[in-house]
């Protein structure tokens, strides 16, 4: 990806490194890009407030999930139909603003239907790095404060169905 937002996937097939399919979806720049555990999917996260899934073979566009603040990091649970994103206001702004308003926690959405079903508070700086262990029981985030968090969820999130 480039700091414009275009999301490029290129496929060598010799020396000459050919781009086989580009695809512009964001308005700003591109922060993180992880897989699916399974690899069919890539999630993006992005300057411009936005999260997005896409198929990883055809680059189509599959769902948007959006905040009101820039996305550094997103991934994709390894058993549910839940992403995480963590992100917040620009580090350098964090000292002139109250942590209560800099909106550094991190956010769960449903994967299927875009809908924010939670938040985890804990950091106090701008979240730079979230993932999923691979048995989906927890997930780690990193931080502008310096510290690492692991994060084990609770029986009843495993239980957990959102209402449509």
């Amino acid at each position: 990806y480039n700091r414009e937002g275009d999301l490029l996937f290129t496929v060598a097939k010799d020396t000459s490194g050919e781009i086989l399919k580009k695809v512009k979806e964001h308005s700003k720049q591109i922060n993180d890009i992880q897989t699916s555990v399974d690899l069919t999917m890539v999630i993006t996260a992005s300057k411009d407030c936005s999260s997005k899934l896409f198929d990883s073979t055809t680059l189509d566009h599959i769902k948007t999930f959006k905040t009101e603040r820039p996305v550094n990091s997103a991934a994709i649970s390894p058993i549910m139909d839940h992403v995480v994103m963590g992100g917040g206001q620009e580090a350098m702004e964090v000292t002139t603003t109250s942590t209560r308003i800099g909106k550094f926690e991190a956010r769960f959405f449903h994967a299927a239907y875009e809908e924010e079903f939670g938040r985890v508070k804990g950091h106090f700086g701008p979240i730079n790095c979230v993932a999923f262990h691979p048995d989906g029981k927890s997930y780690s985030s990193g931080g502008e404060d310096g510290y690492t968090r692991i994060h084990y969820f609770d029986p009843q999130y495993f239980d957990f169905e959102l209402e449509a």
